[in-house]
């Protein structure tokens, strides 16, 4: 019975039949023992609180609604799952919740669904393969091809989300960068106008919001941790390091020499924009110097091919036509 499964198997998926099935039944017996193994026991303070909210007094009117203290979690519940789908490793960890930060996803479960989406489309992309190899193309002969068919789409579902944080990273400090000139500009009119740091920075998040969201965002967090009186040089570093360029990080240096030292904050501010909008200038005048170099590709596939088809094509046709006659 087993060399005749063993037949079947080689004739219809090739020499690697055999091999393949028994790691589809692998894949299939995992998946099926998946939901033990993450079943979640119930913990008894939870019970316990349950049991005390059902036996306290309802003292809410009728028809009132049920008022919370904290804002209930939106989206999927991966508590559960939080030991396969975060890492044990606190560095790791660490480094791994500052990138998706850094990209904007700043929620409590953002590693968590990092992870639960690079698994899903992990195995959705090698189903996908596995599909297209066995079902639709009907099987290769060919090892290498097999595996690259089969193994190919699961890969790149496990990598798309790196790509798309590394991708959302890249966007974010462009636009920080592009509007952090501007910002110092109001901060430094805020400061000579007499506002305090803390006012200066309150008002920079509100009136940069519409143009630089992202950089707006930071000065909030900024303005509400400092009001929370959480230590300025502090402050300003987890801005840097949330922000992670350069320009942020050699601003934060400038406020905290500027608060150490007793210089005038203005001073510092005004001479700081104006190398900030120095800066943004040569960025500018940078790309517009790359744009020929980077058209000259456009220009060679384009415009040559085209312009050699009208200048040699009618003496290869001649060409071609008298050969024919002559023959």
């Amino acid at each position: 019975m087993i060399s005749n499964i063993n037949t079947y198997l080689t004739d219809l998926m090739g020499p690697a039949g055999p091999l393949i099935a028994m790691g589809v039944l692998g894949v299939f017996f995992i998946v099926m023992t998946l939901p033990i193994f993450l079943a979640k026991k119930e913990d008894p303070f939870d019970r316990l609180a349950g049991s005390a909210v059902s036996k306290g007094p309802v003292s809410r009117a009728a028809g009132q609604p049920k008022m919370e203290l904290r804002e209930q979690k939106k989206g999927p519940n991966l508590d559960k799952f939080a030991a396969y789908l975060e890492p044990q490793d606190q560095q790791e960890y660490s480094d791994r919740r500052m990138k998706l930060i850094q990209a904007g996803y700043r929620t409590k479960d953002a590693v968590r669904t990092f992870h639960a989406l690079q698994l899903v489309l992990g195995i959705a992309g090698l189903l996908i393969g596995a599909l297209y190899t066995f079902v639709l193309s009907g099987g290769t002969s060919d090892i290498k091809w097999l595996a690259i068919q089969t193994l190919g789409p699961g890969f790149a579902g496990y990598y798309t989300p790196i790509y798309w944080v590394e991708k959302r990273r890249g966007t974010r400090q462009e636009e920080i960068l592009n509007g952090f000139p501007d910002a110092l500009d109001l901060m430094l009119v805020c400061i000579e106008a007499g506002q305090s740091l803390d006012q200066a920075v309150q008002r920079v998040a509100k009136e940069i919001q519409p143009s630089a969201p992202a950089l707006s965002e930071e000065f909030t967090i900024v303005s509400n941790e400092m009001r929370a009186g959480k230590d300025r040089p502090e402050v300003l570093r987890d801005m840097a390091e949330r922000c992670d360029c350069q320009d942020i990080s050699a601003f934060v240096t400038v406020m905290i020499q500027s608060a150490t030292f007793g210089t005038s904050l203005g001073e510092a501010l005004r001479v700081y924009a104006g190398e900030m909008r120095d800066k943004r200038v040569t960025r500018a005048e940078e790309k517009a110097n790359k744009l020929p170099t980077k058209m000259t590709l456009c220009t060679m596939m384009f415009t040559v091919p085209p312009l050699l088809v009208i200048m040699v094509g009618p003496a290869v046709f001649d060409i071609y036509i008298h050969m024919v006659q002559g023959k």
